[in-house]
């Protein structure tokens, strides 16, 4: 058993010595490449430097109708956006009117604000002779809807486009059904977003777009499509250029700091908890590891509230293990053995451990839910980081604790901080 336990134990310290190293330095497994953590976590503006724009709807319009204004605009911003090939565009709503757009990496910030801030441009264009017959003018209503057990888009012309789209498509219909001469393309900014075959003349005005479509891919093409006649003006409220340099100092600083007191606090833990303190400083090791790989996971913006929230959170997770100590050394002095006392010890403080959790967690996802750019961005790291810090203190820990008295290395209760 004694020799199980260090095998689990020196197994462990190996994982964990490893995937610091390859988090920190990468690794190479012949033509398979890990990327270290800070080629991998994107960076936000306020790191990698950049321009953001804030704009405003120029509107009257309330409830579901400027929710669907600001949809459409959002995502026009979107695509516009993904043509300056930027991996981690920031596109969010401020309150009722306002869009606050970030880009980070852009070298030229008047022509990204010009690039965005333009008029959308929405055209029909007939297959058999690349002709523009409609554009977003022409459009009165795109929405998604079930139809038959499929969703689809349907569309609701004005006079004029009703009467186009029925020459057009009568036209169009004449041709093999499915060839290019047989499609009428819809364009978003002289890109194609979607490509329907016509079967037949369409009259009335009010036709439908088939494809296969899920809920979420219908709903964003209609918005796409409404998009072309964007009924509003946007003003621009504010615009800012961060530097790369600054970005890069403030990343530095950070990093520096948070190192430095990250090796306070393992040398703290280690005099004064011992080998509960060497079980914690491996337990925060490992937290660390977990946040930084949840967060890459999940593809967030890494921002300087966010690096504020992780070593935030590593005091929560070091707090954890603070309690879980001070009760296993009270239950060491009233006479307890120590394994007895480990036991009783997490026990005990499991509930302290998880009300200050909860509470904290709580107010990280109000301001996940109603906070916008940065403060989402603190918000989420700081979620992450109080999930990972409960599991690492309760059963990290603990099993770490359990392999050391199963080595039964010693049985003095000083070497536990009693």
């Amino acid at each position: 058993m004694k020799m199980k336990n260090a095998i689990i134990l020196l197994l462990v310290l190996a994982i964990v010595g490893l995937s610091a190293f390859t988090a920190f330095n990468g690794l190479q497994l012949g033509d398979r490449e890990i990327r270290p953590i800070s080629q991998s976590v994107k960076q936000g503006l306020d790191l990698q430097g950049g321009v953001f724009v804030v704009y405003e709807a120029d509107t009257n319009a309330t409830g579901d109708e400027l929710d669907s204004i600001m949809l459409q605009t959002i995502e026009v911003f979107r695509r516009r956006v993904d043509a300056f090939g930027l991996t981690e565009p920031t596109i969010v709503r401020e309150g009722d009117k306002r869009i606050r757009v970030e880009l980070p990496g852009v070298q030229d910030a008047q022509q990204a604000i010009d690039q965005i801030g333009r008029t959308a441009q929405l055209r029909f264009v007939a297959g058999d002779n690349e002709e523009v017959v409609l554009t977003g003018t022409n459009i009165r209503r795109a929405e998604a809807a079930m139809v038959e057990g499929q969703y689809v888009v349907n569309l609701e012309f004005d006079t004029e486009g009703a009467r186009i789209f029925a020459d057009v498509t009568g036209r169009l219909a004449e041709n093999p059904y499915g060839s290019e001469e047989n499609r009428l393309l819809i364009t978003l900014d002289n890109e194609t977003i979607s490509a329907p075959a016509v079967r037949e003349r369409i009259t009335g005005g009010k036709p439908h777009i088939e494809g296969g479509f899920t809920r979420d891919s219908a709903v964003q093409l209609a918005a796409l499509i409404r998009a072309g006649g964007l009924p509003v003006d946007l003003n621009e409220v504010r615009s800012s250029t961060v530097t790369a340099t600054l970005g890069v100092n403030a990343l530095n600083r950070s990093v520096q700091a948070a190192q430095i007191g990250l090796i306070i606090v393992f040398l703290f833990m280690l005099f004064y908890y011992r080998i509960p303190g060497l079980v914690a400083n491996i337990a925060l090791t490992i937290y660390i590891l977990i946040v930084l790989g949840i967060f890459v996971a999940f593809n967030a913006t890494l921002t300087l509230p966010g690096i504020a929230a992780l070593i935030l959170s590593v005091g929560m997770a070091v707090d954890a293990n603070v309690i879980i100590f001070e009760r296993l050394k009270e239950e060491i002095r009233a006479g307890k053995s120590v394994r007895a006392g480990i036991d009783a010890g997490f026990k005990r403080a499991f509930r302290t451990i998880l009300d200050s959790n909860i509470t904290t967690l709580i107010a990280g996802i109000v301001l996940y839910q109603f906070g916008v750019g940065q403060i989402k961005g603190f918000a989420l790291m700081l979620i992450i980081g109080i999930l990972a810090s409960m599991f690492t203190a309760v059963v990290v820990t603990r099993f770490l604790l359990k392999l050391f008295i199963g080595m039964d290395l010693t049985k003095n209760s000083k070497l536990f901080g009693a």
